[in-house]
C-alpha cells in the first residue's frame, strides 16, 4: 500500500517538476510556434510521460527506506529477523527470484515489496505486524510480497502509467492552447495563459487518470493474494491474515499516504486495494485449499 502510494505520489512530481523545466527551456513554445502539432505533440508526451513513470520506479527503494525509515537487516540481529530473512529467501527461492533486501519498519500493520528489478527487490515488513500476526500469518503477507516481486507488478505498473501519462501531458496541452487562444486570445505562439492552464489540467487530469493506475492495482491484490497461497501451498494463512488485517485499527502513517492505509476511507475508484472482505472471498474460490 506504502508502495503504491509512493509510486503516485513521486510520479506526480517528476511530472510537474520536468513541466516547469520544458516550459523554462521553451520547449512548449517550439511545439506550438506555428500552432499545435498533434504528431509532435504526442511524441513529446510519450517521451515526458515514460521519463516520469521510469524515474519512479527507478528511486522507489530509496524513496521507500526514506519514507518508512525501514532498516534493512541481515538475520543476524536476533531470532525474529533470522526467521524473517530465511522466511523470505525460502519463498523468493520458491518463487523463482533473486533475494530480495528485507526490512523492518516501525509503525502501524503493514508490509511493502519495491524495486526496480526482481533480482534486487526489497520486501518490508512493520513491527506492528510483526507484533499482531503469528508467524504463519506474516509468511502469508512475506508471499504476498515476494508474489508481487515475481509478478513483475512494479515494472507493469510502470508502462502503465507511463501510457497514462503520455495522454494527461498530451490532453493538458491541448487543453492550455484552447484556454490560451480563447480567453487569453494569444495571437501568436503562446502566452502565459498556456503554461498556467496546462501545468493545472495536467495536475487534474493526473488526479483522475489515478483511478486507472487504482483499478490496476486492485487486480494485483487479488493476484498477489493467490500467489501466496501457491507459494505456501494452503489458502488458509493468507485468509487469516487478511482477517486479522481486517480486525486491526491501523497506526498513524505519514500524511502524504495516509490514504492507501490498510482500512483506508477512499472512495473505490481511487482505493488501491479491494475491500478485505472481496479479497477473502476470492481465495476461498480460487485458491488451493
Amino acid at each position: 500500500m506504502k508502495r503504491i502510494a509512493l509510486f503516485l505520489l513521486t510520479n506526480v512530481a517528476v511530472l510537474v517538476v520536468i513541466s516547469i523545466i520544458v516550459n523554462v527551456l521553451g520547449l512548449d513554445r517550439f511545439l506550438t510556434a506555428e500552432g499545435l502539432n498533434l504528431s509532435s505533440l504526442l511524441v513529446f508526451s510519450a517521451v515526458v510521460g515514460f521519463t516520469g513513470s521510469i524515474i519512479s520506479l527507478l528511486i522507489s527503494k530509496p524513496m521507500a527506506k526514506m519514507s518508512t525509515g525501514a532498516r534493512v537487516i541481515d538475520g543476524s540481529e536476533g531470532t525474529t529477523e533470522y526467521w524473517l530473512v530465511s522466511t523470505v529467501k525460502k519463498l523468493a527461492d520458491t518463487a523463482g527470484i533473486g533475494m530480495p533486501e528485507v526490512a523492518i519498519f516501525e509503525g502501524a500493520p503493514n508490509a511493502f515489496a519495491t524495486g526496480a528489478f526482481k533480482n534486487s527487490a526489497l520486501v518490508a515488513v512493520s513491527t506492528g505486524l510483526l507484533q499482531g500476526m503469528n508467524r504463519d500469518e506474516v509468511e502469508a503477507v512475506i508471499g504476498h510480497e515476494v508474489t508481487h516481486v515475481a509478478n513483475g507488478d512494479m515494472v507493469t505498473l510502470t508502462l502503465i502509467q507511463g501510457v497514462v501519462n503520455t495522454f494527461v501531458i498530451f490532453l493538458s496541452r491541448i487543453i492550455g492552447y484552447i484556454v490560451d487562444k480563447a480567453i487569453f486570445r494569444t495571437e501568436r505562439g503562446v502566452g502565459p495563459g498556456f503554461f498556467i492552464a496546462s501545468l493545472v489540467s495536467q495536475i487534474l487530469l493526473g488526479i483522475l487518470a489515478s483511478m486507472i493506475v487504482a483499478w490496476f492495482s486492485r487486480q494485483r491484490e487479488f493476484r498477489a493474494d493467490a500467489g501466496s497461497a501457491q507459494l505456501l501451498g494452503r489458502r488458509q494463512p493468507m485468509i487469516n491474515a487478511l482477517a486479522r488485517l481486517g480486525g486491526m485499527v491501523p497506526g498513524e502513517l505519514p500524511k502524504s499516504i495516509q490514504a492507501f492505509g490498510i482500512t483506508s476511507g477512499v472512495g473505490k475508484l481511487f482505493s488501491t486495494h479491494p475491500p478485505i472482505e472481496e479479497r477473502i472471498a476470492r481465495l476461498q474460490q480460487n485458491a488451493p485449499a
